[in-house]
């Protein structure tokens, strides 16, 4: 099968990691990919396939939104005509093209598939307000003209569904993890940090997800010199947060980690990952850690906590993270026993449904779901 893949290279964040690990296990199952992307001078190249590039040009982008100039409509279009794709999966970027997208697919015939990422509160609890609010009230209107609109919980169908959406056009496919790759296995971390107890933190350092909750509630639980916090990622936040909650505490400060590998060297060495989030789609930092079988704390937004059902982790609320993590922080360190069964719990979760092998087999019987209803007619010597 032939994919159009419309999606982000950089700058890092949730987005571009689903689409590395979704093209890349498309490309193992013998599918050609062709990856269009707003690019930039230095892309970020680690465990990229190797695939037909179009590099659509823009004026802004950030982890959060994308200005495309007026010529990257021409350039897309000109691209599809001359891909010829089955199908055309753009995994949304919260960008001005992607409501001009079903209109461009529509003149060409095409199947158009989108992955929607945005981030809401869950379980029926209102959207904080700014760009999360305002992204759902902007797309809901326009999903409808994509032919199927990919979401990664129940929670999150109904809330589109609630705002318009038909029910019959979007489709639960939740995140996937790539289980060989992360997986339980031995580290040097601890050593490297000195640390008994090592707990870590990986995302953005912004506002939705709430670092400094934790970073309080670890200084107020006194954790003393033997227990490490790494803070993995950066973000607007991170000047601003790190000359006050540093090494004296225990906290150390990664920066963006790019290489891989040191992020799986980094869960498989740790004890407990902490999500405090205001605000989640379906986090891969969560299945990540999970599936390289940490104790996993993250609050109950969008369907965040839901993976951690049946005791695969600790939920915490949103309103009270701070206490619930200098009560629960303590405890962890206390009892290993304690994270080395939530981390097995956590392991056998992902690999009974997150698993990045479902994922795929999910996409593709989309894939040709939506072809059989929608065959390619198009003669494109036209």
């Amino acid at each position: 099968m032939r994919i159009a893949w419309i999606g982000k290279k950089s700058p890092f964040c949730g987005n571009v990691t689903y689409s590395r690990e979704v093209t890349n296990a498309l490309l193992d199952r013998g599918h050609q990919v062709s990856f269009l992307h707003f690019a930039q001078e230095e892309s970020e190249t680690d465990n990229w396939p190797n695939f037909q590039e179009v590099s659509l040009p823009f004026i802004y982008k950030s982890q959060v939104y994308t200005i495309p100039t007026f010529k990257a409509t021409k350039v897309l279009t000109d691209s599809l005509r001359e891909i010829k794709p089955d199908v055309v999966h753009a995994s949304l970027t919260l960008s001005p093209l992607d409501f001009v997208l079903p209109e461009i697919c529509e003149q060409l015939n095409l199947p158009l598939i989108a992955t929607f990422h945005t981030p809401f509160a869950g379980k029926g609890a209102k959207l904080i307000s700014g760009t999360q609010l305002l992204a759902y009230q902007l797309y809901a209107p326009f999903l409808g003209n994509y032919d199927r609109v990919i979401v990664f919980s129940q929670i999150q169908r109904e809330l589109l569904a609630r705002m318009g959406v038909q029910e019959k056009n979007i489709a639960v496919i939740p995140n996937g993890v790539n289980t060989n790759k992360y997986s339980p296995g031995y580290s040097q971390i601890k050593t490297e940090f000195q640390a008994e107890r090592l707990f870590v933190y990986q995302g953005r350092i912004a506002p939705e997800k709430n670092v400094e909750s934790l970073l309080r509630a670890w200084k107020q639980a006194d954790m003393g010199s033997s227990s490490k916090l790494l803070i993995v990622g950066d973000g607007p936040l991170r000047a601003s947060l790190e000359p006050f909650y540093g090494l004296d505490y225990g906290i150390i400060w990664l920066g963006f980690v790019a290489d891989e590998d040191r992020r799986v060297e980094i869960l498989r060495g740790a004890d407990v990952f902490i999500l405090p989030s205001l605000v989640e789609g379906l986090s891969l930092s969560l299945l990540e850690a999970m599936a390289c079988g940490l104790a996993c704390l993250a609050t109950d937004v969008g369907a965040d906590g839901e993976v951690l059902e049946k005791g695969a982790g600790v939920v915490m609320s949103t309103k009270t993270v701070r206490s619930q993590l200098r009560t629960l922080l303590p405890l962890f360190q206390d009892h290993p026993e304690l994270t080395t069964v939530l981390g097995q719990k956590a392991r056998k979760r992902v690999e009974e449904l997150y698993t990045l092998k479902k994922n795929i087999t999910q996409l593709e019987e989309l894939y040709s779901e939506v072809l059989v209803q929608r065959p390619l007619k198009l003669s494109w010597g036209a």
